[in-house]
């Protein structure tokens, strides 16, 4: 991990916690339980706090500032006992109202404002501790400003701040998409695709004639540019590709190193880049190779190694990066390697020689001028008096970014939240912007306070991670990072106004799609930010890193510190967790990213985590994504989890062939959140007084009495009614939170309308797909299915409907009438298993209908209204025997798919000029399963 040594960097580690405003919220919540006037107390410490800001701000003219740096670690450790205990005193008074009122009324709990809560005399033994702790807190502060006020440093408020240091190491994990405006690279680009075009012998100095590929290489400090130049050139050479013009590469593929790479996953991704699918899982390298090289073999290619790192003192480094081009052998001659990298050092140890080893220049003072005023301007409505003001001021703060493009969009993207001259003089005058460090350390500044600390987070995974919205939100939620004083206002809406400040400044990055969900990464000089304002909060132990035991008087560059909060782990190791991981009592967070797949998770060395680690507010195994516990087929959670009083997020994200089994003793832990089995296939659990439960994810075969007391739910995955007592329909009556994805089956014991209206699915707003699944009982009534269906009615806003084993004798108003109230902005329609023995239902309700599918249906003819339906882009038709013909279809049909349908209706379909081929003859896109083979037709 970084471990700046230079004044500036010490300071933000210890101002980037002393700025934020958690002392002041910790006395303001705790003022209730101990009965004294937070706002006498504040008035007194506030000085103080600012003062010892201002002290950090020039931390390096402070003499004796070892001291100071001590009192600040001293004082953020005192912070954190405080909230644990505020955590216990919390959890004493939740427990005492939950079993002061009879089970009926433990719901309302929940309802109550917090001080109606902390009012109760009896809050448990934490009281007097949590007194304890504050007086420890306030004496530290005491300590430290007068250490600060000896120093006559009262005017240090004048003082604007120390020069920026060298940023440290590390890779931007980046990808071939160009930002959307690139300004005043075109001459280098152009230069590079020259380069590339060369044709072999052609003013090449190349001695390795044997190659296939010659390198070319740009070089430059951090946020200079140089991978945006390369993406520059990559994009040029995919649409060349595209247009089959002369001189274009068969293949072009990018992939990112960075700093902590290994071979094999360099492999993979090229493999993927170079076939667009994704890598089978290889135990042996050498099988890898020769894959990858199979599928280079003859092909002209272009490979971008984005972000190489090389110690040229580091000979196993080096080989490490000759071993990543090995494979290259394979392709035809005329290939290309365009690498970036900080250093030359790097390029000549893949190959690449003098003259093709170029310098990233810097960008004209005009022109870098022009890209501050595009980040800091794109979009803001100004007259032009003011723009050209601040167009003058712009162009002094342009001097003070040093031609730093990643400085010019942080730094534009803070001033465009305020473009007001007054403002922009103040940036102009001031001294923390000077060079890109500086520049974002004042951009850092300048964020929401609790947002420094969700930044500072972010830390705490690998720089390659990529990084999800709702993912992180949650977790800042689950940590304490997000506060509202207004109870009605969701802290996750909060957490989403901080995500959004930190992508609009910058600070996160848009970088691409995962399964249709965009993902973020931190540029390399924003991660070491992350990590500075960190300091030893958070920690990672990642591949081929070596657990060193700390030592006294010894950094933690080294070392894990035993005061560490936050760690991520990469891989599950029971020895690494039981003989170093325990040892770290003040975890509040462990991540376990990875489990190799014949890797059980023993319960012993989980049960040991729950006795050892009970500060612990967030624990996780396994990656949500990819890496998931295969081993055992049975997980039981052991009893000990009851020593976990503070956990709010808990995730074993398993395989579907897993059995998850928790105790009772899960009922008790009052400030749980979120929990996640993953894809388990049955969890026995009893869910008992879980109260402020929020999302619960993964398994289908979820089994939840009584979960109408969990109205704080707002994730769920399927719902099963059944005639016993708590689990009926009406358990979801009050659950209006829910959104996203709800599954409910078992409605064939539903008995009436009225009955099904309890659901109150209508009510349910924020819900956007909702499957209703008929199943079990063969002896069903038609016309009570028919009336159970008409009373789950959706919600207006649902754009995903599914529906299955649906036998009843009409079809709901809500679905067949343009007049209902029903989900008339649906977007998609999933029909499976109807048995009407009429023709579909004619979808009056769904006139922005995009996609249809019907599934093993019996009528015996589509909808006859179809061609209304002129949003409609995808229709599927699969199964349903008995349609023989097709109605007049809409223009605006994209796709048509039908299969294992009437073999002589397949066939209509396909013969020209047969009625049923000209209602799909203007369908670009058409699949028809004939007699076993599925034949697909694309018309351009």
């Amino acid at each position: 991990m970084v471990d700046p040594v230079t004044g500036l960097g010490i300071g933000m580690k210890a101002l980037g916690w002393v700025a934020s405003p958690i002392i002041s919220e910790l006395f303001k919540k705790c003022s209730t339980y101990l009965s004294f006037d937070a706002s006498e107390k504040l008035r007194q410490l506030g000085p103080k706090l600012i003062l010892l800001e201002r002290a950090m701000e020039v931390f390096d003219k402070i003499p004796g500032r070892d001291r100071l740096e001590k009192l600040f670690e001293d004082l953020k450790s005192a912070f954190y006992e405080a909230e644990d205990i505020l955590d216990d005193v919390e959890y004493h008074c939740l427990e005492k109202e939950i079993h002061s009122m009879p089970p009926r009324k433990r719901d309302w709990v929940k309802k109550l404002l917090p001080s109606q809560c902390l009012k109760i005399k009896e809050t448990g033994m934490p009281k007097k501790e949590l007194k304890d702790s504050l007086e420890k807190i306030e004496g530290i502060i005491n300590t430290a400003y007068k250490f600060v006020e000896h120093l006559k440093l009262l005017t240090v408020s004048n003082v604007q701040g120390s020069q920026a240091v060298p940023a440290s190491s590390g890779g931007l994990a980046t990808t071939a998409a160009p930002p959307p405006i690139v300004i005043g690279r075109d001459k280098e680009r152009d230069q590079i695709i020259a380069m590339l075009h060369e044709k072999e012998g052609d003013d090449q100095l190349d001695t390795n004639s044997n190659l296939c590929y010659s390198v070319i290489g740009i070089h430059g400090i951090g946020g200079s540019g140089k991978s945006t130049l390369a993406q520059l050139v990559c994009d040029h050479e995919k649409k060349y590709k595209q247009e089959k013009r002369d001189g274009h590469f068969d293949l072009v593929m990018w992939v990112h190193v960075s700093q902590n790479f290994s071979v094999d996953t360099i492999f993979k991704e090229m493999f993927e880049a170079a076939t667009g699918h994704s890598c089978a899982h290889f135990n042996n390298l050498n099988t890898l190779q020769d894959k990858l090289e199979e599928k280079l073999h003859g092909k002209r290619f272009l490979l971008v190694l984005d972000d190489i790192w090389c110690n040229i003192k580091d000979e196993r480094q080096q080989g490490e990066l000759r071993k990543i081009v090995s494979p290259l052998k394979a392709g035809e001659v005329g290939s290309k390697v365009l690498v970036t990298s900080r250093s030359e050092d790097a390029l000549l140890v893949l190959g690449a020689i003098k003259p093709t080893c170029i310098p990233i220049p810097d960008l004209d003072a005009q022109v870098f001028h022009s890209l501050l005023m595009h980040y800091a301007l794109e979009g803001v409505v100004i007259d032009d008096h003011v723009r050209r003001r601040l167009s003058m001021i712009g162009a002094d703060i342009a001097k003070k970014l040093k031609g730093s493009p990643l400085a010019a969009r942080i730094v534009g993207r803070r001033l465009g939240r305020r473009p007001k001259a007054e403002f922009w003089v103040t940036v102009k005058n001031g001294k923390l912007v000077d060079g890109t460090m500086g520049a974002l350390w004042w951009s850092y500044q300048h964020l929401d306070q609790q947002a420094r600390r969700c930044f500072a987070y972010c830390s705490i995974f690998p720089r390659r991670r990529q990084l999800y919205l709702d993912e992180l939100i949650k977790l800042w939620v689950a940590e304490g990072f997000i506060r509202t004083p207004n109870e009605r206002e969701d802290v996750e809406d909060v957490g989403r106004e901080y995500f959004d400040e930190l992508a609009s400044t910058s600070f996160l990055q848009k970088a691409g799609k995962y399964n249709g969900n965009d993902y973020y990464l931190l540029h390399d000089l924003v991660y070491d930010l992350a990590e500075m304002v960190a300091g030893s909060d958070c920690f990672r132990i990642e591949n081929g890193w070596r657990w060193e035991e700390p030592k006294r008087g010894v950094g933690w560059r080294g070392d894990v510190p035993l005061s560490v909060r936050y760690l991520f782990v990469q891989n599950y190791d029971a020895e690494l967790i039981t003989k170093k991981i325990l040892k770290l009592k003040s975890l509040r967070t462990l991540i376990i990213d990875a489990i190799e797949m014949y890797t059980p998770v023993e319960e012993k060395v989980i049960a040991s985590i729950f006795k050892k680690l009970q500060k612990l507010r967030v624990l996780t195994v396994g990656c949500c994504n990819n890496w998931v516990i295969r081993k055992p087929d049975v997980l039981y959670i052991p009893e000990a989890i009851i020593e976990l009083k503070h956990l709010r997020y808990l995730a074993f994200r398993t395989n579907m062939l897993c059995r998850v089994i928790l105790p009772n003793a899960m009922s008790k832990l009052y400030h749980m959140q979120l929990l996640d089995f993953g894809e388990c296939k049955k969890m026995q659990f009893s869910y008992g007084d879980l109260i402020k439960l929020r999302h619960v994810f993964g398994f289908s075969g979820m089994d939840i009495s009584n979960i109408g007391r969990l109205t704080s739910l707002q994730t769920i995955p399927s719902f099963i009614v059944r005639k016993e007592q708590g689990y009926e329909v009406k358990q979801l009556r009050g659950l209006n939170k829910l959104h996203g994805r709800l599954s409910i089956s078992g409605l064939e014991n539903i008995e009436s309308k009225e009955e099904a209206l309890e659901a109150n699915l209508a009510g349910k707003e924020q819900l956007t797909q909702l499957v209703l699944y008929w199943g079990g009982d063969t002896s069903r009534n038609p016309e009570v299915q028919a009336e159970v269906l008409e009373g789950l009615c959706p919600p207006v806003g649902l754009e995903t409907l599914h529906i299955l084993g649906y036998e009843g004798s009409k079809y709901p108003n809500w679905m067949v009438s343009t007049h209902s109230e029903g989900p008339n902005e649906l977007q998609e329609l999933w029909l499976y298993g109807w048995s009407q023995h009429g023709p579909a239902p004619e979808l009056e309700a769904f006139a922005h209908l995009c996609s249809l599918e019907l599934w093993n249906c019996t009528w015996f003819a589509l909808p006859c209204n179809m061609k209304h339906l002129m949003s409609l882009k995808r229709l599927l038709i699969d199964a349903c025997l008995n349609i023989r013909s097709l109605p007049t279809l809409p223009l605006s049909l994209e796709e048509f798919t039908l299969k294992r349908c009437n073999v002589e209706f397949v066939k209509s379909c396909e013969t020209h000029g047969h009625p049923n081929w000209q209602k799909i003859e203007h369908v670009p896109m058409k699949s028809l399963l004939s007699q076993g083979s599925f034949r697909s037709h694309e018309d351009v």
